[in-house]
């Protein structure tokens, strides 16, 4: 029998489109694309498979994270609207309650910067949340997202 291979959701929100361009004492010089295909990469090398997207418009992120329902697990940015979208932490949360984990990540150490910045509302239903490790955030969220479905997947058993 062959085993299920995992499928990632890896989303990010708002201009995370802008990376490697926009303030990159803060996030870097990686772009978004980089990202994107180092965490494709490890995701096969891990045995899941790691799907992509990013949208600039909440209606559009809520949407994919509704759609996420039906992978194994979701690695979510959701930028600025971490501080404030309760659209986007209902969604989060109906999806967790349905199985799905989902892990934030934050490239920046969010915590360091300016006070609105402080409080996520998304990453009170997540399942994890990683800030400040720069790009290498994706990495650890992927390994991260993966063992959460494995334990899933063992307590099902």
């Amino acid at each position: 029998m062959t085993a299920h291979r995992p499928r990632v959701l890896l989303l990010h929100g708002p201009n995370l489109n802008l990376l490697g361009e926009r303030d990159p004492a803060t996030y870097g010089a990686t772009t978004l694309e980089q990202i994107e295909e180092r965490t494709t990469v490890l995701g096969e090398e891990l045995g899941a498979e790691v799907r992509c997207a990013q949208s600039n418009s909440e209606g559009v992120l809520i949407d994919l994270v509704h759609q996420a329902r039906h992978d194994d697990g979701i690695i979510f940015n959701p930028g600025a609207y971490a501080h404030y979208s309760y659209a986007l932490r209902d969604a989060v949360d109906a999806v967790a309650g349905l199985g799905v984990p989902c892990i934030e990540v934050h490239i920046s150490n969010v915590h360091a910067r300016e006070p609105f910045r402080h409080t996520s509302v998304t990453a009170a239903v997540s399942q994890g949340y990683l800030c400040g490790h720069g790009v290498f955030g994706y990495e650890l969220a992927l390994r991260a997202v993966l063992n959460r479905i494995e334990e899933r997947r063992r307590t099902a058993e």
